[in-house]
């Protein structure tokens, strides 16, 4: 299929996931010129769908000049064109071009700063407005993880247009299976973490929300996280890299954290707020059609055999109540010998193997 045809599907499935009909007003952001052509098919169907879309540049290299060079106040303020963009629109979609992060060193307390206004940015999108995030491969971001772009670029198309009607029931049952389970359990060679679930519900993420989407996921207990996790591998938030992250909670807090790349930004992050030591969401992949790990988290927490957290504010669909600026996913990859994802008595990765016949559902329609 040619690629102008894969957009325009792909923008389809974005405005039927987030509602666009006759009257919607629609914020589009876009952090790049190589999410172009994606911003076009979509800027298209909204037009012929009846709605009103205005298109707001947010390059995420004018987020690097600010951590460099702009005041602690207007560092601190969060953008005011991205705050109205926000009041104005009741959709938001964002395309997100995956471009490799300045390597060079940033202030980690300046950077932690941004993000806290970029929370409430996010925070506006979430509580105002029907909204989607593309996460879009680049030539740039396969050639610096050493995959090849065509590669990278088939499985995006076949993670954001697989048959989630079909999928969606499936995902939807196990959630209901889980939410009669009190806990559940990471353990690798490196890892054992216990997460308290008892009470909350269980969402499934089948193409609204995120693309490439396939997830389902629970906001834990706020106390009832317990053990600890590794994370090997570098993975980027923010524009920068974090390698080999460890983390140790105990009564939901994170303890202690180390990484050997990276260390003090990740304590800036877990000093941004009140709530962001408290993990705020509990995530499984389950997208069969994604499978590369390509260090980007959006992406990457996708992935089936993978298990993520997140860092911060909690989902309230979920009965989370954790409240933060920060909303930090990292992504445990379970799909090696030794590792394990249980629920209570429902085993779902045994041994690096998805062996749960729900969660494995979407085997069958990886494109």
């Amino acid at each position: 299929m040619a690629a102008e045809m894969r957009w325009k599907l792909l923008a389809a499935q974005l405005a039927k996931g987030t509602g666009v009909q006759r009257g919607s007003k629609v914020a589009v952001f876009v952090t790049d010129a190589a999410a172009a052509p994606a911003v076009e098919a979509f800027v298209e169907e909204c037009y012929r769908r009846g709605a009103q879309p205005q298109v707001l540049a947010t390059d995420e290299k004018f987020d690097r000049l600010a951590v460099d060079f702009a005041s602690d106040e207007v560092l601190a303020e969060p953008a005011p064109l991205e705050v109205a963009s926000m009041e104005w629109a009741d959709v938001h979609v964002s395309f997100r071009a995956m471009l490799p992060p300045l390597d060079s060193e940033v202030d980690s307390r300046r950077l932690a700063a941004q993000r806290r206004a970029k929370g409430v940015v996010s925070t506006l999108r979430w509580e105002q407005t029907r909204w989607a995030l593309v996460r879009i491969p680049t030539p740039e971001w396969a050639s610096a993880i050493g995959v090849p772009f065509q590669t990278l670029l088939a499985e995006f198309f076949d993670g954001c247009l697989s048959d989630w009607d079909q999928l969606r029931p499936r995902w939807e049952t196990l959630c209901g299976t889980l939410e009669k389970e009190d806990s559940v359990q990471i353990r690798t060679p490196d890892s054992h973490l216990s997460l308290s679930t008892r009470g909350r519900q269980w969402v499934t993420f089948a193409g609204e929300a995120n693309l490439p989407d396939g997830e389902i996921a629970t906001a834990p207990v706020d106390d009832g996280v317990d053990g600890h996790i590794r994370f090997p591998g570098t993975f980027w938030f923010a524009g920068t890299a974090v390698t080999d992250l460890e983390l140790e909670f105990e009564r939901g807090l994170v303890v202690t954290a180390s990484a050997r790349r990276g260390q003090d930004f990740v304590g800036a992050l877990l000093n941004t707020d009140s709530g962001s030591r408290r993990v705020g969401e509990l995530g499984i992949g389950t997208n069969a059609g994604v499978r590369t790990a390509t260090g980007d988290l959006l992406i990457d927490e996708k992935i089936l055999g993978t298990v993520h957290i997140a860092l911060g504010r909690a989902y309230p669909a979920c009965g989370g109540i954790n409240q933060s600026s920060l909303h930090w996913d990292i992504v445990k990859d379970l799909r090696s010998p030794g590792s394990h994802l249980t629920a209570g008595n429902v085993p779902l990765i045994t041994d690096g193997r998805v062996v749960n016949p729900l969660l494995r559902a979407s085997l069958g329609a990886a494109g």
